[in-house]
């Protein structure tokens, strides 16, 4: 297996992507290789800083980089030469078996549509979250920010998404499926999620056990939360902001510890042709090692191949 990480991705590079690569390969299996995509005398120069032998990681030069607030897709057609740019390519010939990358978002999901491509059949790929539970465990939701706006079929898909995802990657036996939603009734809520409903409620394809209301996003109620972008988004953005405001004020609190998004690293975008990890801009090395390892999981997964068969 060859995993490939853009070096030059998000606001601590390459220092702190050099550093997680590291990490990265002191954890994982000898037959997995890191691809380090990006300018090799500061890649040279980082893993020398760390006393890694660069021997231990193929290195593959790149002259351009995408900055975090550049425009997504006219970057990623000047600049050929940029690291994300080469990451897609690497992935899309097949030199590579997953790509991960803490930069800008937006190239990342231009990369993923454009290079690689939806699966045939998958209305709109889209990105997940965790969500951890009280009782330990972990739920997730998607979509979490690429569909700001979802039909019906979209949201009935984020489910089949989900789904194998947490049974394939997490080992969820039989994930329970739920619609984020204003109310348990299946009445309830906008057209769109009374839509939705209905779609999924019959549904052979995922174990779909109905509404469940935003004060049951950290039980154990359900494994998997379907909800639009727009809403994912906030909910995402609102569960690190109780987070961060836990910390300044020292509260110490091991269920609260987990939403610390070290420990994830990053998301998969679901519903294309290979493995693409887009990780937060922020992330240390620490989240960027974690980053690599869930990529490993969902290579070994063989993930990307199970949504084709289920789309067929």
């Amino acid at each position: 297996m060859r995993i490939g990480i853009d070096i030059m991705g998000g606001d601590f590079a390459p220092d702190a992507t050099v550093s997680g690569a590291v990490l990265a390969y002191n954890e994982l299996p000898k037959d997995v290789r890191l691809v380090l995509i990006g300018d090799k005398e500061q890649i040279i120069a980082c893993l020398a800083k760390e006393g890694a032998d660069e021997k231990n990681f193929d290195i593959v030069h790149t002259t351009e980089i995408i900055g975090m607030g550049e425009h997504p897709t006219k970057a990623f057609s000047q600049k050929p030469n940029s690291s994300i740019s080469v990451g897609f390519h690497l992935l899309k010939v097949g030199k590579i078996d997953g790509f991960a990358s803490n930069g800008n978002t937006g190239a990342m999901l231009v990369g993923s549509m454009f290079s690689v491509k939806a699966i045939p059949g998958v209305i709109r790929p889209c990105i997940t979250s965790i969500m951890p539970q009280e009782n330990g465990g972990i739920g997730l939701i998607l979509d979490v920010g690429t569909n700001a706006d979802c039909r019906p079929d979209v949201l009935y898909q984020f489910g089949v998404l989900g789904s194998l995802f947490a049974e394939h990657v997490y080992g969820i036996k039989k994930p329970r499926v739920s619609l984020l939603n204003i109310g348990e009734e299946s009445e309830k809520g906008n057209l769109v999620a009374q839509a939705a409903h209905g779609l999924m409620k019959d549904s052979k394809d995922f174990n779909f056990i109905g509404n469940i209301e935003g004060r049951d996003l950290f039980n154990n109620h359900t494994d998997v939360i379907v909800c639009d972008g727009f809403t994912g988004n906030v909910v995402l953005k609102q569960a690190e902001a109780m987070y961060t405001m836990l910390r300044k004020r020292k509260i110490k609190d091991e269920f609260f510890d987990r939403f610390n998004y070290e420990i994830y690293g990053g998301t998969p975008v679901l519903g294309i042709n290979s493995t693409v990890m887009i990780g937060h801009g922020i992330s240390n090395n620490v989240a960027v090692k974690n980053m690599l390892l869930l990529t490993k999981d969902i290579v070994e997964a063989n993930l990307s191949e199970k949504i084709k068969l289920a789309f067929q």
